[in-house]
């Protein structure tokens, strides 16, 4: 049984009354009691009445009141054990007594009411004591039954509050759970007694009856919760509650007058009297009647006698859906108001309807969710109850409109899986429509809809259950985006300024989004997006999900259905503007098969929204053979079960507007009479009656409703044109009868209404809802998860930034300012985590605009703008908050952020650096100059200066010169207005961390980072574009700076971002004819670039090293100017990075550099110091770059700018490459197989050539110590490839090439200069002759085999001959004299030697041996007696004719003069 259960000794029940916690002990109470017993004795003895009475014996005798009273005080002194075993009826009865007696007055009454109310308060009743529950029974029928006199108003007024304050204290006792459902109800019944008789009385008792009886409804359905349900709720017998109620309504005063026998005047309170019969709330049928017909329909009453046992039970369930429809029945006042679209439905009663409501959501409010567990008190909140809410949410009244949406709000908090389809028509017909100013509603009925939208909003899961439920079901509208376009329209000030609803629409809005951004991080594991595949033809009517209550598997279904909605939206506009192309584009959509049947056309007329049901209707109608298939199929989708004929029509026709034509209604009514007799067999004989009775009622209904019908169809009319047409019988009488009041009372609407917004909930409309929500599929319940906020998001957010954007655009106040930025920022929030990147741009841009950084003012006007502006305040904080923080996502908005930033540089109101890069900190800090490391942000743009200030140029990661302004005349001191505005200004930008933005950038993700550089160099590029560059190189610097900066903090990401950067660098180098700011620190950027990134890249090694070409392209001036700082920086990358350098091409490059400074006075000492680090000891020599740094060391030898000794120094290192020659050929020999190993040696001669070559070029320069050093150093490298087997030809070509022509172009250089250039050539001639003996003697063995060895030794002896030659100012060369025959002996003695030079050679035309011999006389004549002396030469030519002509060789070894031989 469905009451309580309470636990013996337990408090279940609790009040606020109670004043004592304690229970007093058995003496105390006694005397309560007698002290209470006094208390009415006294106020009795006032009267005469109450006096002694005498009667014909002259025995005194007292009234029975009194003697009962002074009866109990006699006994309760007397009663030794405890009060729990004392049977209560004996000290209540005599209090009772009093009360239900008619012979007492106000005061007396009253006096008992008191009496027995302490006795309750006392806790003496709870459930251990004895006979507790007759007790309370007694109480309750006593105060409810009470009688009295009514002597004054004030006294009756006391009475009729005590009796509430003593029902109440009933509930709320221990022992309220030994009450009855009936006496619950009985209660019930008395409060509403009291509250509808103070509607006379005064305004106290009327406001304490209202207040005591939200106290007992609150306290009763507070218990629901606790209430099992262990058996279904059946109806309170033949007079249920509500019908007793509606008893009560139907009697004018509740109190009627009775005449006593001493003529006093009495009331009773026990609702009998029925002298005076007027009813002050019209009711027309009366609640409990419609209860108990419904009961009786659904089958689920019982006999009188069950009823009556029902209610004699604890209480419980059947109380509460008593009083609960009682409650619901006061609301059918509206029934019987003449409303219409724009009248006041209950303009003249108010009152009573606030009154219901409001006891109606106390209830909601205890019982919660505990509604849905009782199937009886459910039905009456999804039909009764919400129908009149319908009703009354169109009400004019503000009060009651609010009442309503704070009943709907409970009822969605606490059962809205129970009531989808209510819901959406509330929503769909009520709020919505009211607060989008429709049918005439007035402002304040749209503010209070609007609230009450907004505060659904607020919560967490609404928007997205309504997504969910609503917007993505086939068969309901799209409350989701209807709310949202309605916020978003309502925000939008369309005219004037802005007023509090818009207001209260942003904050809907910006609601939303933030319940969505709060969610963030708490979607499935699985991906948000999951794709919806619908191709192919699927009935969508028949669609299901498995698992409403796995996220996993409902998600995926209502993306899938919403697809479908979307489809159908579109087949439904085609289907209205021509119904035939319509069917064909939903074949084409594969929303209907490729073919098509009744069924599918039938079921989407049936269950798609949006339809023209004129052209339903139409197509229904038709008397094509498929339309009637169709017709017939279209019925069978109706279920018409337990339906009086007039709902299912009025079902039926709801969904279609019936034709006009007689053949069409016919056909239409032919197919509903069909399907209700199908499925209502027991009512007629056979479907023709069910025919006729349906085209009656449609004749009835136009008879009664039709304005132009005069002479109106009574009932007996209506009976009597339905004879016989059951099979040739009547119809029963009671069933044409209630079919007639049916259609009289609401008439069938026969053009249905096309959408949801309806401007009046009518009775075909809620039975089409009612329908609805039996087939609904269950309601979704979203969780605080991000289920579906991607999809809700797409459509939200662009009208959601449009109207947030409007009001903040046009609004002043500081808070409502604030609330637009937290929509901002949760927009962003979102946009960001669901990858809306076109959103997150939208919004960037539109809250740039708002900055006021782009507006063209001065300098001064435009801080003091924004820092009296707090919107651009607060938009500046958004857009750089944004950037920070969602930068992954932001494309097209870089560019309005760099407008901004820029803007802000040119205000000079960044912070001092702004970036920098990850090695910032490593940087030595002697690289800087001091003013340049304290330049701060205000300082003034300083012109370029010249080469000896930009030592420290190479450091530009320093980025400290983010300069303001030029001022060409001195600023006025700033007043404090001036100094306020700047430091607020100067906070709002510091706050903003805009120097994270950059320094960040290694985290942007490489679309974002690759878009952020292009508006940088777009930026850039359209200052240099400009006309007044000048006036904005400054900003191009800074740009430039943070393009450098962005590239060295993406160093791993260099590939995605290099090629702009380079081409941005390139165009700046390119296009610069003068030294500045700007291509310094594009130079310098470009080879701190190289040094950072050279590391940490090697594949990209060549490619950043041929980016340093740009530096050769340098105009003169530009290149001239930064020289000395750009070498110094090629220095640093050298040093840091050589053993990196492999290829030919970045050597190339780098060596080029080097070459060129050369020759410039400041720059050369850094240059050749970077080739000293390459060149000495061989540490970086490769053979790549061997002939690079060859021909550097040469020009650097050969250059006058610096000292001899590095010229000198030169020279060594050019010396000291030959052992990495060796190096390499020993390192290739055993390496390399012998093929390979031939070509490496090739390859090393011909460097080992280069080095020669350069080395003879050297030797014939003006400076005496270097051109003796070269001849040395020459002699060296020529002597130190003698473990490398040199190709003979090369030794030849290297005679020809070198060593020739070193002597001959030296000979030359000593005839035809004079001394004053060439000082003491003599040296240089000697050191030249020597280098060439040796250079002989050092390839002689070779060389001999060769057949162009005569033509090289006659070379030999030829310029021995010119030396010997020679004249120094008319006089001969005595060192030369000495040198050149003492070489010539050494040399002919090493060809004797050997066996080269015999007398028996034949060699050339010529004998080798003439030959040599008359060249050698032409030197010194005696020189082969010295040779070949007389003797010797005979013993050689006799072995040689002994030996056949065969010359005699002697195997030894060449000896090589040291280079200390002297003449």
């Amino acid at each position: 049984m469905a009451h309580l259960n309470p636990q013996p000794g337990s408090s279940t029940f609790h009040g606020e009354f109670r004043v004592c916690h304690v229970k007093p002990s058995r003496g105390a109470l006694a005397c309560m009691i007698n002290a209470e017993i006094g208390a009415v004795l006294a106020v009795m003895r006032r009267n005469v009445r109450w006096g002694i009475r005498y009667v014909a014996d002259d025995d005194h005798l007292e009234h029975s009141l009194i003697h009962s009273l002074k009866e109990l005080r006699k006994q309760i002194f007397s009663w030794q054990h405890q009060w729990n075993t004392i049977n209560p009826a004996v000290y209540l009865q005599p209090f009772l007594d009093v009360i239900q007696s008619d012979e007492t007055g106000a005061p007396i009454t009253g006096v008992a009411l008191s009496s027995v109310y302490k006795i309750l308060t006392l806790d003496v009743l709870d459930l251990d004591t004895v006979n507790v529950g007759k007790a309370m029974h007694l109480i309750v029928d006593a105060v409810t039954s009470c009688r009295f006199e009514v002597t004054d108003p004030a006294s009756e007024e006391v009475v009729l509050m005590k009796i509430l304050q003593v029902l109440l204290a009933c509930m709320k006792s221990k022992a309220a759970a030994r009450l009855t459902n009936q006496h619950v109800c009985n209660i019930v019944n008395t409060f509403f007694r009291v509250v509808h008789q103070a509607s006379s009385k005064g305004e106290l008792l009327q406001r304490i009856a209202r207040h005591t009886m939200h106290e007992l409804v609150r306290c009763i359905f507070s218990h629901l919760p606790e209430i099992s349900n262990s058996k279904p709720v059946i109806a309170a017998g033949s007079r249920s509650f509500a019908a007793e109620m509606a008893g009560v309504l139907d009697k004018d005063h509740m109190f009627g007058n009775t005449q006593q026998e001493n003529g006093d005047d009495g009331v009773e309170y026990d609702g009998q009297s029925s002298k005076e019969h007027a009813s002050s709330i019209p009711m027309g049928k009366s609640a409990g009647e419609m209860y108990a017909r419904e009961a009786e329909e659904s089958g689920k009453v019982e006999d009188g006698q069950d009823g009556e046992k029902l209610m004699m039970e604890p209480f419980g369930i059947p109380c509460m859906v008593e009083i609960f429809h009682f409650l619901c029945s006061l609301l059918n006042v509206i029934e019987h108001v003449g409303i219409g679209p724009r009248s006041n439905p209950i303009a003249y009663e108010e009152d009573v309807p606030l009154f219901a409501l409001g006891l109606i959501n106390s209830a909601i409010e205890l019982g919660g969710p505990s509604f849905s567990q009782h199937p009886k008190l459910l039905a009456l909140i999804q039909d009764e109850l919400f129908h009149n809410l319908m009703q009354f949410g169109l009400s004019m009244s503000p009060l009651i409109l609010s009442t309503v949406c704070s009943i709907v709000l409970n009822l969605y908090y606490h059962l809205r899986t129970k009531l989808k389809a209510q819901l959406e028509a509330f929503f769909s017909c009520v709020l919505l429509r009211l607060a989008q100013s429709k049918h005439g509603s007035s402002y304040q009925q749209q503010e209070v809809a609007l609230e009450a939208l907004v505060d659904l909003c607020r919560q967490q899961t609404f928007m997205a259950e309504m997504y969910a439920n609503f917007d993505c079901d086939i068969t309901y509208s799209n409350v989701f985006e209807d709310l949202a376009n309605l916020l978003s329209k309502s925000a939008f000030p369309v005219s004037g300024p802005l007023s509090a609803m818009h207001i209260l629409a942003l904050d809907g809005l910006v609601s939303m989004m933030k319940v969505m951004a709060a969610r963030i991080g708490n979607e499935l594991p699985a991906s948000d997006e999951t794709s919806v595949n619908c191709e192919g033809y699927e009935a969508f009517w028949t669609l299901k999900c498995d698992k409403y209550n796995d996220p996993s598997c409902w998600i995926p279904f209502v993306r899938k259905t919403k697809f479908i909605k979307k489809k159908l939206m579109v087949g439904t506009d085609h289907f209205n503007r021509d119904p035939k192309k319509g069917l064909e584009f939903l074949q084409g959509m594969h929303l209907l098969p490729d073919k098509l049947d009744p069924q599918s056309v039938a079921s989407f007329f049936r269950y798609t929204t949006g339809l023209d049901k004129n052209l339903i209707g139409d197509f229904l109608g038709n008397h094509d053979e498929f339309c009637i298939h169709v017709l017939h199929e279209f019925a069978r989708t109706f279920d018409f079960h337990g339906m009086n004929l007039d709902t299912a029509l009025r079902l039926f026709l709801g969904t279609f507007r019936l034709p006009g034509e007689s053949q069409k209604i016919q056909r239409v009514l032919e197919a509903f009479a069909e399907r209700y007799y199908e499925q209502s067999p027991h009512l007629f004989f056979n479907k023709d009656a069910a025919l006729l009775l349906s085209y009656s009622v449609i004749l009835l209904n136009t008879d009664q409703h039709n304005v132009q019908v005069k002479k109106k169809m009574t009932e007996e009319d209506f009976i009597r044109n339905n004879r016989n047409i059951n099979g040739g019988n009547d119809l029963p009488r009671e069933f044409l009868s209630e079919l007639y009041h049916s259609i009289c009372e609401d008439e069938i609407q026969m053009i249905p209404d096309q959408g949801p917004g309806s401007p009046v909930m009518t009775l075909s409309h809620w039975i089409n809802v009612m329908h609805k929500s039996k087939e609904a599929s269950p309601f979704i319940v979203c969780d605080s998860g991000a289920l579906l906020d991607h999809d809700m998001f797409a459509i939200l957010s662009g009208p959601t930034i449009a109207a947030i954007s409007v009001v903040f655009d046009q609004v002043e106040q500081e808070d409502i300012l604030q609330t637009c930025v937290d929509g901002f920022m949760a927009i962003a929030k979102i946009a960001a985590h669901y990858h809306f990147d076109s959103v997150l741009n939208d919004l960037v841009v539109s809250l740039c605009k708002f900055t006021t950084l782009l507006t063209p003012l001065s300098i001064e006007e435009a801080i003091l703008a924004f820092a009296d502006d707090v919107r651009a305040r607060m938009a500046t904080t958004a857009v750089f908050t944004i950037a920070s923080g969602y930068g992954d996502y932001i494309h097209s908005g870089w560019k309005n952020i760099l407008d901004c930033v820029l803007s802000l540089h040119k205000l000079g109101l960044l912070p001092a650096p702004l970036v920098s890069d990850a090695a910032d900190d490593k940087e030595s800090s002697s690289d800087l100059e001091p003013e340049k490391a304290s330049t701060s942000s205000s300082s003034t743009l300083q012109p370029p200066s010249l080469a000896p200030q930009r030592k420290s140029s190479g450091l530009i990661s320093r980025f400290s010169q983010l300069l303001s302004f030029d001022m060409e005349e001195p600023r006025l001191q700033p007043d404090e207005e001036q100094l306020a505005a700047h430091q607020r200004t100067r906070e709002v930008i510091q706050s903003c961390h805009i120097d994270s933005i950059f320094t960040d950038s290694k985290f942007l993700q490489a679309e974002s980072l690759l878009q952020l550089v292009r508006a940088l160099i777009l930026a850039a590029g359209q200052l240099q574009k400009g006309n007044g560059f000048m006036e904005d190189e400054g900003t191009a610097v800074f740009c430039l700076e943070l393009l450098i900066a962005i590239t060295l903090n993406n160093r791993d990401r260099i590939l995605l971002i290099w090629q702009g950067v380079y081409e941005h660098i390139s165009n700046i180098v390119q296009s610069t004819v003068m030294p500045c700011t700007l291509v310094e620190k594009a130079v310098f950027g470009l080879l701190r670039i190289c040094q950072r990134l050279l590391p940490y890249k090697e594949n990209l090694t060549d490619e950043l090293l041929k980016s340093l070409q740009l530096i050769l392209k340098l105009d003169a001036r530009v290149a001239d100017t930064y020289c000395e700082p750009i070498t110094q920086e090629v220095m640093r990358l050298v040093k840091a990075n050589a053993t990196l350098i492999r290829s030919h091409v970045g050597w190339r490059i780098i060596i080029s550099l080097l070459s060129i400074t050369a020759r410039h006075p400041e720059a050369s000492e850094a240059g050749f110091e970077a080739l000293a680090f390459i060149m000495s000891d061989g540490a970086h020599l490769l053979p790549s770059n061997y002939v690079l740094c060859v021909d550097a060391a040469r020009e650097f030898a050969e250059s006058r700018v610096g000292e001899v000794e590095r010229s000198v120094s030169a020279l060594d290192m050019m010396a000291g490459s030959v052992v990495c020659l060796v190096r390499w050929y020993s390192e290739a020999k055993n390496s390399v197989v012998e093929e390979a190993s031939v070509k490496v040696s090739q390859d090393i001669g011909e460097m080992w050539m280069r080095l020669v070559r350069g080395l003879r070029k050297v030797c014939l320069d003006q400076r005496e110590e270097v051109r003796n050093h070269a001849v040395l150093t020459l002699q060296s490298s020529l002597a130190g490839v003698d473990v490398i087997p040199l190709p003979s030809a090369m030794w030849f070509q290297c005679f020809d090439l070198v060593i020739f022509t070193l002597v001959d172009e030296l000979l030359e250089i000593s005839l035809t200069n004079s001394p004053k250039d060439y000082r003491k050539m003599e040296g240089t001639l000697v050191l030249a002759m020597k280098l060439m003996s040796k250079a002989f003697l050092q390839s002689l063995q070779d060389l001999s085999q060769q057949p162009s060895f005569c033509k090289l030794w006659l070379g030999v002896l030829n310029r021995m001959e010119r030396y010997m030659k020679v004249r120094f100012r008319g006089k001969c060369s005595e060192k030369i004299h000495e040198l050149v025959p003492e070489l010539l002996k050494n040399t002919l003695l090493v060809m004797k030697t050997t066996g080269i030079l015999m007398p028996s050679n034949d060699i050339g035309g010529d004998s080798f041996w003439q030959l040599t011999w008359l060249q050698v006389k032409n030197i010194v004549p005696s020189m082969q007696s010295e040779v070949f002396p007389d003797d010797e030469l005979e013993q050689i030519q006799a072995k040689h004719n002994k030996t056949g002509g065969i010359p005699v060789t002697t195997k030894a070894t060449v000896p090589v003069p040291s280079s200390e031989t002297t003449v």
